[in-house]
């Protein structure tokens, strides 16, 4: 420890560290702008120059180490001098436009020239002016004149978001901040650029002119769109929100968060809000009052349960439903005697469900993923999947972290990799398999049962060696693994992985709340969600999904919906499609409109409350819930409050939630006979399109993540059906098919062809990962 004086402030500080560290420890100011705690150091504003003792001239405290026993002034007349001169500088082009300015009200330049800034500026020459540009449709750089370079935008990309997308070009007067030339901005956690930017140079595209900072509400919340539960602040005005941004909280998001989570709040004006409860009559759908269409409802629940039986009814609820909203709906279920309720509507196999023993977890907590020596994340579209955790690994993999990475494609996750593996989604099994293998050769110990023919290869050892090596690993099973037809396999091998190398077991989570909704929904009796279309039910209630976008198998989901005698449809926007098969529409409130819980990938219970009120007459979904508990009859439906519901599920005052656990029992590892015939698709779920708030956001359909699906094959595949790159051509699945374009992408696997879901020109194929037809079209 390095001992330092600030201002007449003694402190101790670690070695390595900066004036600026010590300074912030000890709780004195000092001005910066191109200095932020989670960027490498640029020291090119030169707003944040100390007097340092001995020294022959002011120093910048954010590049200045400690040394021991040294003595710093903050604010005396030398290093006031200094600071009011470089303000004058950087105020010399700067131009006079703060009345329109978005950034007025919350500009760091417009504080700091209130305190360093000149009265009067000398500088009577022509101003340098700077030409705007065009980036994409989330952030605005039409007024670069503002730009003070203190290259915050450069470096988030380049060490934040992993790919260098903004850099300086040009010297002296002339350095201008620009993309490479005919590009544009397309990184998923692009959106901090504006949050970085300290001048109102980048703000944000949708939010720019349509309110000043100090006509808006600043209220807390949690994201509804990302396992990790990012925290946020959402701005409204006159009962509208109008902006979304991160709040820190280091152990969760620290202080970022995805494009998705940040731009979806436009979605809450869309046209297809759902403001009134509606009811199919005649054919027509008709608008009613709620106690007509909670009556409706409550009639053709019962008749169905009365002449059918409990078994005839089924609930299908979205991952990102809060805790209290799922518990009241499997209440509700098991009240008219039906136990089939799910929540996971992408999943396919359902084995694991009789013998876990808890719910599955991350297996940690997020803050201690830097700490990790070795890491293998099997089968997840990184980025797009887990943006912010991906970001965590990015970090980690800069320090010490190998990263590894098992998966059935060749995106790039833009993390120095230690290891990976390609292959597809039937070869997922025996992959991990043989690093298994490899780990149990490199410890020379027996050799699980059953994988005596797996043949290890230079990177299965090469991942078993890293996590073997490593004092803290961790294996972390993705999207992919969770809605492969092997699922259940790849999460035996991934705990023999973990028992013979020591590393912590784990699932990233692929929605909200997928750790809470498996506290809230017991899953061990009753139809799954595969089961409830496969053997189509009289009446379904469905939650927030949208049975063509959000299921595994579409096909098989809209020909059950469309044979049953009642669908009711809860959500907060009027899903066309469903207009067809459903027989009430019931308008519920999205997260920004209600109180309640999400529990993240690590457990933690986060609650939240409406920043606006209901839309038209929406209603909370957990208040309509608990009205049809009473129209029905049911006992034990006398909430007063979101937090009654909450403390009944999870108990009061929990930050950590128990009943976490990803063993199973009872299980043994099987690897599948063969690898499948035929053409195998791989269907990735597009970050823009993985829920019904982002497919309707504006700006996020304008992005290059929301491009339509092609058929991406690698040349191999493409040679093998005589196809070329952009030839048009006809892929079939089941009784469905769709008209795509070829793609030529090394990265997906021979024999495979990538396909993406969720998306209106696909929505008519089958399994995510089923077997498929292409031809020329």
């Amino acid at each position: 420890m390095l001992e330092i004086e600030i201002d007449g402030k003694k402190a101790q500080v670690p070695d390595g560290s900066t004036v600026m560290d010590a300074a912030q420890q000890v709780g004195v100011y000092i001005p910066h702008f191109c200095y932020h705690k989670k960027l490498s150091i640029a020291a090119n504003c030169r707003m944040c120059l100390v007097q340092v003792e001995k020294a022959p001239k002011p120093l910048p405290a954010c590049a200045t180490p400690v040394t021991n026993g040294m003595k710093v002034f903050t604010h005396s007349e030398l290093a006031v001098k200094a600071q009011k001169g470089v303000m004058e500088f950087l105020l010399i082009n700067h131009p006079l436009d703060c009345p329109i300015c978005d950034q007025g009200g919350e500009c760091q330049l417009q504080d700091m020239a209130v305190g360093y800034g000149p009265m009067k500026s000398r500088y009577t020459e022509e101003k340098h002016v700077v030409f705007h540009k065009s980036v994409g449709p989330l952030i605005s750089m039409e007024e670069m004149s503002r730009c003070i370079h203190c290259t915050r935008c450069v470096r988030f990309g380049q060490e934040i978001a992993g790919i260098m997308e903004l850099g300086m070009a040009n010297r002296n007067m002339h350095s201008e901040i620009m993309t490479f030339v005919g590009r544009s901005v397309d990184s998923e956690l692009s959106g901090n650029m504006i949050d970085l930017c300290p001048v109102g140079a980048l703000t944000s595209k949708p939010f720019r002119y349509t309110a000043r900072s100090w006509e808006l509400q600043r209220r807390k919340s949690i994201s509804a769109q990302d396992s990790v539960g990012a925290n946020l602040v959402v701005q409204v005005k006159h009962d509208n929100v109008m902006r979304v941004l991160p709040r820190e909280n280091e152990a969760v998001n620290e202080c970022w968060i995805s494009d998705k989570e940040r731009f979806s709040y436009l979605s809450l004006s869309s046209d297809e809000r759902l403001t009134k409860p509606m009811v199919k009559q005649g054919g027509e759908w008709k608008e009613v009052d709620w106690n007509v269409a909670l009556d409706y409802v409550a009639h053709g629940l019962k008749d169905v349960s009365r002449e059918h039986g409990g078994d005839a009814l089924a609930a299908l609820a979205a991952q990102n439903s809060t805790v209290e909203e799922l518990y009241l709906l499997a209440k509700v279920m098991n009240g008219l005697g039906s136990g089939n309720v799910d929540f996971r509507p992408r999943q396919l196999d359902f084995t694991s469900d009789a013998t876990r023993t808890g719910a599955p977890w991350l297996g940690m907590r997020l803050a201690d993923i830097k700490e990790l020596d070795g890491v293998l994340v099997v089968g997840s579209f990184l980025r797009k999947d887990h943006p912010l955790i991906a970001q965590r690994l990015r970090q980690a993999a800069k320090k010490f972290t190998k990263v590894s990475l098992l998966s059935v494609a060749g995106d790039d996750p833009l993390i120095n990799l230690h290891a990976r593996m390609t292959v597809g989604p039937s070869d997922l099994v025996t992959s991990l398999a043989a690093v298994v293998k490899s780990a149990a050769e490199i410890k020379h110990v027996a050799l699980p049962a059953g994988l005596e023919n797996v043949v290890a290869c230079e990177n299965s050892r090469k991942i078993a060696q890293s996590l073997i090596d490593g004092d803290k690993s961790a294996v972390f099973l993705g999207n992919v693994a969770t809605q492969s037809a092997d699922a259940t396999q790849l999460h035996l091998l991934a705990l023999e992985l973990g028992r013979l190398t020591g590393a912590t077991v784990g699932f990233l989570g692929e929605g909200a709340n997928t750790v809470g909704a498996h506290l809230a929904v017991s899953t061990k009796f009753g139809a799954n969600a595969r089961e409830i279309f496969e053997k189509p039910r009289k009446a379904y209630v469905l939650m927030g999904v949208e049975p063509e976008f959000d299921c595994g198998n579409p096909q098989l989901a809209v020909a059950a919906l469309k044979q049953a005698s009642l669908v009711v449809f809860m959500s907060a926007f009027k899903h066309a499609p469903a207009l067809e098969y459903a027989d009430v529409m019931l308008p519920v409130s999205p997260f920004t409109e209600t109180s309640g819980t999400f529990v993240n990938t690590e457990g933690r219970a986060q609650s939240f409350n409406g920043v606006v009120k209901p839309r038209g007459d929406a209603r909370p979904a957990w208040k309509l819930l608990r009205v049809l508990g009473n129209v029905l009859n049911l006992e034990g439906f006398d909430y007063m409050s979101s937090e009654q519901v909450r403390d009944e599920v999870l108990g009061s005052d929990v930050e950590f939630v128990s009943g976490l656990d990803n063993d199973l029992d009872g299980l043994s590892i099987v690897l599948p006979s063969s690898s499948a015939n035929g053409l195998l698709r791989i269907a990735d779920v597009p970050i823009n399109f993985a829920d019904p708030m982002a497919r309707r956001s504006p700006a996020l359909q304008q992005t290059a993540d929301s491009t339509a699906p092609t058929a991406r094959m690698n040349e191999a595949t493409l040679n093998m059906l005589n196809l070329s790159d952009k030839d048009r051509v006809r892929v079939k699945q089941g009784t469905g098919e769709a008209v795509l374009v070829a793609k030529l992408d090394n990265g997906v696997p021979a024999g495979c062809v990538r396909i993406a879901a969720a998306h209106p020109s696909t929505c008519s194929l089958g399994d995510m990962f089923g077997t498929i037809s292409v031809e020329r079209a």
